[in-house]
């Protein structure tokens, strides 16, 4: 092989590098950087939005494919304490939109990347669908706590939903 022939290949080599990249980070998906967990109880799996932070987290709705699918919550829990909660709409067990409920407040929006609301400027349409789809996902909670005769945590969930729905105004 002469000298010239293998510098001409070296200089294809930052398009090939460029499309190898490409291709290992489409493969991933869209949670491919992000961290799987899986609720302790029903097993289901799912990527908790970043600002729950670490620790047990459970999936209250639906479970296809063994992935959290639709319109519900994950909560974090440290022991017997309830911590931070995701309302919101997941895929394939992957949060789509929603609201983080934290003790400073609320963080509201789409996923992006590792988060709920991380964007520097959501747009107003985006945090609006949020909170209604939030809303719902508290509703439905509330639903399953009433199915399960826990009036108590019923009702918080269903003043909870109010208290989101309010955000949209």
């Amino acid at each position: 092989m002469t000298a010239a022939r293998v510098f001409r290949g070296m200089g294809q080599l930052p398009v090939v590098a460029a499309i190898a990249l490409a291709a290992a980070l489409y493969s991933h998906g869209p949670a491919g950087a992000a961290q799987w967990s899986q609720d302790p109880s029903s097993h289901c799996k799912f990527v908790a939005p970043l600002s729950l932070t670490s620790g047990p987290t459970f999936w209250m709705g639906a479970c296809v494919d063994g992935k959290a699918s639709g319109e519900g919550m994950l909560r974090r829990r440290d022991g017997g304490q309830a911590g931070p909660a995701f309302f919101g709409r997941m895929k394939e067990g992957v949060p789509e939109i929603g609201v983080v409920d934290l003790a400073e407040g609320f963080r509201a929006g789409s996923f992006s990347g590792d988060d709920i609301g991380g964007q520097a400027e959501p747009d107003p349409q985006d945090r609006i669908n949020a909170f209604r789809i939030a809303a719902e996902a508290a509703r439905q909670v509330s639903a399953q706590y009433a199915a399960e005769k826990n009036a108590g945590s019923a009702r918080h969930y269903e003043e909870l939903a109010k208290t989101l729905e309010l955000q949209t105004d």
